[in-house]
């Protein structure tokens, strides 16, 4: 499996069978130059992994590429304009060798004055290839058979406890950050260093828009 970060929780996902992007949004950058896409994957309706405004380009260089959001998310693309299928929770599709499966259903608590909103979680499966599991925005879900896990650092839904033990309950043997566009490279540095040492997770540091193989 090979992933390209596109910054923030932007991710472009290949298997030799499927070119997968996850969350493009308004924090991300480069994605909508993308080629060749089977499908794009939305885990919830916060700009940060949506762009709106983007979206339509991405998708207008490919008639094939389909797009799958969670139910709330789709209904607001659909509301722009933007065609979308639902992803409900408990649910799987296929696309290429991979099998995606949607899990959770709902967004991390930011505050009990602030809504919260639909989220699945997306675990990518292909034979002979690692799972990854981006969990979109929460750490509620922790599904078993996780290899690579893309591990929101921090935001403002989230505390290092609730990410260390998210860790912890997962178990994955490799991850890397995501999530990370509030971050300087200090606090960066000091996230990761609480994911490997009380986590027991060291994370693979990914380039932005530069390829790495698990």
């Amino acid at each position: 499996m090979r992933i390209t970060r596109h910054g923030h929780s932007c991710l472009l996902v290949e298997t030799p069978r499927a070119r997968v992007l996850l969350d493009p949004g308004t924090f991300s950058r480069g994605f909508e130059e993308l080629e060749g896409l089977d499908a794009v994957l939305v885990t919830h309706q916060h700009p940060d992994h949506v762009d709106v405004e983007k979206l339509p380009q991405l998708l207008e260089s490919d008639d094939r590429t389909a797009l799958h959001a969670e139910p709330q998310a789709a209904a607001g693309l659909r509301g722009a304009g933007i065609d979308a299928a639902a992803l409900h929770a408990g649910s799987s599709i296929v696309v290429g060798d991979l099998t995606v499966e949607a899990v959770g259903g709902e967004h991390a608590l930011i505050h009990a004055d602030v809504p919260r909103v639909g989220n699945v979680g997306l675990l990518l499966r292909a034979e002979g290839e690692p799972t990854l599991f981006h969990p979109g925005d929460t750490y509620a879900v922790a599904p078993p058979g996780v290899d690579v896990l893309a591990l929101p650092l921090s935001a403002p839904w989230a505390a290092s406890k609730e990410m260390i033990d998210f860790v912890r309950a997962v178990r994955p043997g490799a991850g890397f950050a995501i999530h990370d566009a509030l971050l300087s490279p200090i606090g960066l540095g000091l996230y990761a260093s609480q994911a490997a040492n009380l986590g027991g997770l060291q994370l693979r540091p990914l380039e932005h828009g530069v390829p790495a193989d698990f």
